[in-house]
């Protein structure tokens, strides 16, 4: 028996902007369903928003979002490092595990563009590389790369 997981992001009617953007970064695909292709009238607004998107990508990277109907503000919520520590009201963050310092580097370059960097990208007692970042849609990232840092 085996159990996977994708995060789901619940977006402010950003959600097609945001999974082309994480294809971009990522590679692999994107699928999108429309309220309007499940039903909605086609004239009703919000129609031709993401009822149902995904990302899967060949390296095995997969997202999903989907536009939460009515809602068009953006999230306001606070990560910040302060004194060694993540402190955050945010519920959940994405994470991003890769094997080289390089491989997080481009990963990072893409999703650090137009974003708020927490904390940069760069070797900790833990990795030889973390980061982390909250994009231009609201998402905080962490990457960091699974080997320990040199010695």
């Amino acid at each position: 028996m085996s159990v996977s997981t994708t995060t789901h992001l619940n977006l402010p009617g950003t959600a097609r902007q945001a999974l082309t953007f994480y294809c971009g970064v990522f590679g692999g695909e994107v699928d999108i369903t429309t309220y309007a292709q499940v039903g909605m009238p086609q004239d009703a607004p919000g129609a031709d928003h993401v009822v149902f998107g995904r990302v899967t990508a060949p390296s095995g990277f997969s997202i999903m979002a989907y536009d939460i109907p009515g809602r068009e503000e953006r999230f306001t919520g606070r990560t910040e490092r302060r004194d060694g520590m993540t402190v955050t009201d945010q519920p959940f963050f994405v994470s991003v595990r890769v094997d080289t310092l390089d491989e997080a580097h481009r990963y990072w370059d893409v999703l650090a563009e137009e974003a708020s960097v927490i904390e940069p990208l760069a070797a900790s007692a833990w990795s030889a590389g973390f980061g982390m970042l909250t994009d231009r849609f609201g998402v905080t990232w962490s990457v960091d790369v699974t080997s320990a840092p040199a010695t």
